[in-house]
């Protein structure tokens, strides 16, 4: 699936998905990852939705996001709440869909100025 937005000068767009690859302003990347409007984190360790544990999401708190959209690859699947705890506990919110839901969430969020972090699992 290709994606457009036209306001994402400078920012981290995600402009195409599949499940093998996410695309970050044109550039493909064969694996999960973390997009922020001003960072992308590719050394996030998630392998699969069934293998995931706090680490996975404490490492998010140091870049304070608003909000974290959690892709959860072909399947909308939730997160065990011990898993986000360290997030309940700063207060940000996390939401559990598809990647391909949370690709769109993140570019329109991101559009309006937003913090938003969305951790995605291919």
């Amino acid at each position: 699936m290709k994606l457009h937005l036209t306001q994402a000068a400078g920012k981290q767009l995600i402009t195409g998905y599949s499940q093998d690859w996410i695309s970050i302003n044109n550039l493909v990347y064969p694996q999960s990852l973390v997009v922020l409007p001003d960072e992308l984190l590719l050394d996030w360790s998630a392998i699969d939705f069934d293998n995931l544990n706090q680490a996975h999401f404490e490492c998010l708190l140091a870049h304070q996001p608003e909000v974290v959209l959690l892709g959860t690859g072909s399947t909308h699947r939730f997160i065990r709440p011990h898993l986000i705890q360290a997030l309940t506990e700063s207060n940000i919110p996390l939401e559990c869909m598809t990647t391909d839901a949370a690709c769109r969430t993140y570019n329109i969020l991101m559009a309006e100025g937003r913090k938003v972090a969305a951790a995605l699992i291919l």
